[in-house]
């Protein structure tokens, strides 16, 4: 049986955009919902319309792609977030990812992988390449002190901790596996006990928790296979 396709609200201020990617993925078999010019619209079309994923565009006059999200991240029942943006390098990106955004994707991307990347959201992995994860975070985010961990992650078992090392140098479920001699669905486990531990949505938010605690270093040599 053919999986049902998530359904879509796309949010950005320039109609033409808009407009642009709706027929993109509309063409692709997406449904789309509804579309919102900012983000006071995008708040309210997703309490009315309950989307899976939003397709939200940062910089919006009124309320910015941000607030929206840390307000569609409050309610009861949340949606994806998937960040389009103009930039491959913002502060604005990482801003969206702490409060609660899935990944991030250029709106310069070809067709299919938009495509690709909604349907990846709205399955609830994150999408955020490694290499521009880490980037993203050693711009943006102030070096902790060595060796201090938050509270959650000292309640966390060495294999666990291992796990979230690894997904912190950008290594796929897959990779982890090969490197620590688990199968997938063993490494999945690990995650989702990771996660609910960590008190993060997904894979993204422990990246930037990995960071913020100090279990990974800005500037720290890491695993690049």
């Amino acid at each position: 049986m053919t999986a049902r396709e998530p359904r879509l609200l796309v949010v950005d201020d320039q109609a033409l955009v808009r407009s642009g990617i709706v027929g993109l993925l509309e063409a692709a078999g997406l449904e789309v919902m509804g579309e919102a010019s900012d983000g006071f619209e995008a708040i309210e079309q997703a309490r009315r319309l309950r989307p899976e994923v939003v397709l939200m565009d940062i910089r919006m006059p009124g309320l910015d792609g941000i607030e929206a999200t840390a307000r569609l991240m409050a309610m009861p029942e949340p949606p994806r977030v998937l960040v389009l943006t103009t930039f491959d390098l913002d502060e604005y990106v990482y801003r969206a990812l702490q409060v609660g955004a899935s990944g991030f994707l250029l709106k310069d991307a070809p067709p299919d992988r938009l495509v690709d990347a909604v349907r990846t959201v709205a399955r609830g992995e994150a999408l955020l390449a490694p290499a521009l994860t880490r980037r993203l975070i050693e711009r943006y985010l102030a070096a902790p002190a060595p060796g201090v961990l938050a509270a959650p992650a000292t309640e966390l078992t060495p294999r666990e901790r291992e796990v979230w090392q690894l997904i912190a140098e950008g290594l796929s479920n897959h990779e982890i596996g090969a490197r620590l001699y688990l199968s997938e669905a063993t490494v999945k486990a690990h995650l989702t006990r990771l996660f609910v531990k960590l008190d993060v949505r997904d894979r993204v938010q422990a990246v930037v928790v990995a960071y913020e605690s100090g279990l990974v270093r800005p500037g720290a040599q890491r695993a690049t296979h």
